[in-house]
């Protein structure tokens, strides 16, 4: 049963519901100028709670992390890769849970969960586990299933001594890098053009293999970015995020060797003789040669790192950080700060040491 009440400025919208023989009422969450919109809305929030499962009262954190899974996560994710790391941390919460009542588990309990998880666990992995159930119980709540969110002021924990930092190359280092990759290009073998292209750019993989000549103007040194590659179903698809699709300023010496590539006469530029793209394999393989072939010793280094290569020379440069999170096309710098806050950590750390010293012959 739906009903509305009158307020001062304005309708609210009600839905009823019982649970455990109690009645329960929703709202609508915010007023109305007119009664037959507060009404619409009202029945429209009826039907929502009576649509729900009963047994979602009773559903254990396991089950109901998993509906939401398959229900919001597994059609928008695309990458094979993203939808493992959900179905993981579904894994991981049976392992701890079992089949412990969602509205059961109090804070205490969450906690003890992110502190058995981080004693074994860096800091990324521990922050996106962190994130990803915190979203899930967000919905929980809305779906009645629980009052409250148990995740909230949640700490983080994590290992310390598991967190893989990534390493990034010295300019001498870059310059020997760059130097070594373009000695070995052939246009038959298209994956050192496309280390190339990570290193002067900062593209993502997926970015990088769904490039095509009409993506790259050669008369304003541009490339823009627009779609992705699926390295698995070998097809286009959307970019990581609406702030992905952006135009990149290029340099014209990574143009004039991309431009060696037309010669090849196919539609995507890094298309190599057997017309295929090369895989994240082929990527990283060809890379670790390159940099045994450059006596660069870099246990942890992978073609992503390249991004993060781009990104410590730009630092190194005196880039503004604003304008290298728009060229890396993250949605907000916040999310810059956060996934190379140990690359500024360390330029603050010497634009520190540069102030003292600059203050000590005052």
């Amino acid at each position: 049963m739906s009903f509305v009440r009158k307020r001062k400025t304005g309708y609210a919208a009600y839905a009823v519901y019982y649970r455990n023989g109690k009645r329960k009422q929703k709202t609508a969450g915010k007023l109305f100028e007119l009664k037959k919109d507060a009404q619409r809305v009202a029945m429209e929030l009826q039907l929502k709670i009576d649509s729900l499962d009963p047994s979602l009262s009773d559903i254990s954190f396991a089950d109901y992390y998993d509906k939401w899974r398959m229900t919001y996560k597994v059609p928008k994710v695309t990458s094979h890769s993203g939808r493992y790391q959900y179905e993981l941390i579904g894994k991981w919460i049976q392992r701890y849970f079992k089949d412990k009542k969602m509205q059961d588990i109090r804070p205490i309990e969450y906690q003890r969960f992110l502190n058995w998880y981080g004693d074994n666990h860096g800091y990324e992995s521990a922050r996106k586990l962190k994130g990803v159930i915190h979203t899930c119980v967000s919905y929980a709540v809305s779906d009645d299933v629980i009052r409250k969110n148990f995740t909230d002021r949640a700490e983080l924990t994590y290992n310390s001594n598991n967190s893989m930092k990534v390493e990034y190359l010295s300019t001498n280092e870059l310059k020997n890098l760059v130097h070594s990759t373009v000695e070995g290009l052939n246009i038959n073998n298209t994956s050192r053009y496309m280390i190339l292209t990570a290193i002067y750019t900062g593209m993502r993989k997926s970015e990088i293999q769904a490039l095509t000549w009409k993506d790259i103007n050669f008369a304003s040194n541009t490339i823009t970015v627009n779609k992705s590659w699926d390295e698995r179903t070998k097809s286009f698809k959307k970019t990581k995020t609406k702030s992905s699709n952006r135009t990149i300023k290029v340099n014209s010496c990574l143009l004039r060797y991309l431009r060696a590539l037309q010669a090849n006469s196919s539609t995507m530029v890094f298309q190599n003789s057997r017309l295929t793209i090369p895989t994240s394999n082929a990527l990283n393989k060809c890379l670790r040669r390159i940099l045994s072939n450059s006596h660069l010793s870099k246990r942890d280094f992978h073609f992503h790192s390249l991004r993060h290569v781009h990104v410590a020379y730009l630092l190194s440069k005196g880039i503004d950080i604003y304008a290298i999170s728009r060229r890396l096309g993250h949605s907000n710098i916040t999310i810059t700060l956060k996934t190379y806050s140990y690359l500024i950590d360390e330029f603050r750390n010497r634009n520190d040491s540069q102030i003292v010293k600059c203050l000590d012959v005052i």
